[in-house]
């Protein structure tokens, strides 16, 4: 990704195990990115990488969220230590599942320590992920607007057109349907929004998929 807009942009919908990111961005800079990184995701590590040796620089980096900071030019050994230790120290804390999973279809969600299992495996969820999940546990068998999910997920007004909402969706079917082309647990209501159904069945009345 070349810009801290494209950046921002992915990671509505894609899911990282590690940022590296460079100060020097055309449009907006890196340290905003990083700031904007930390309030969608609170877990993921961030390296940021930077000519300026300014000490104010890497006060400010470290200041916007970064986990670390490292000035060219630098040695690749060096660079692929701290990658190596950022990784190993995200897995340290991050929460064993001790709390009741939540199960629907053949998966376990444990929002609390952001982790599922699903048919596809075991998979660490994103901020946003959890966000999601738990609007769509609380209003299980509910027709959900497309506006009540990017307000209350998000933060967007209602009338905001965004194809955001629908990558996630995308994703989550991807996790958890046994057939993401014939979802049976992310429905879509058409004219409406999307219904989360706990039990497999078949799609209500005006449900129309994918």
């Amino acid at each position: 990704m070349e810009t801290g807009e494209e950046a921002l942009q992915r990671l509505e919908y894609d899911r990282f195990s590690l940022i590296i990111l460079d100060i020097m961005l055309p449009g907006i800079d890196g340290f905003t990115v990083c700031e904007k990184i930390r309030k969608m995701d609170m877990r993921v590590p961030i390296l940021i990488l930077s000519a300026r040796s300014e000490e104010g620089d890497r006060i400010t980096g470290l200041s916007a969220g970064a986990d670390d900071y490292l000035m060219k030019p630098f040695n690749l050994n060096e660079f692929l230590l701290r990658v190596q230790g950022m990784l190993k120290r995200s897995a340290w804390y991050r929460p064993e599942p001790i709390e009741e999973g939540y199960r629907f279809g053949d998966s376990d969600v444990f929002l609390l320590s952001y982790h599922a299992k699903t048919p596809q495996g075991e998979i660490d969820l994103t901020e946003l992920e959890v966000k999601m999940l738990a609007f769509f546990f609380r209003n299980e068998g509910k027709a959900v607007s497309r506006a009540d999910l990017l307000e209350t997920v998000w933060g967007y007004s209602a009338d905001t057109e965004t194809r955001t909402l629908d990558n996630f969706i995308v994703r989550l079917r991807r996790y958890f349907e046994p057939d993401p082309s014939h979802p049976v647990h992310f429905q879509t209501v058409r004219g409406i929004g999307y219904r989360f159904i706990r039990e497999q069945k078949r799609p209500q009345e005006g449900s129309q998929d994918p």
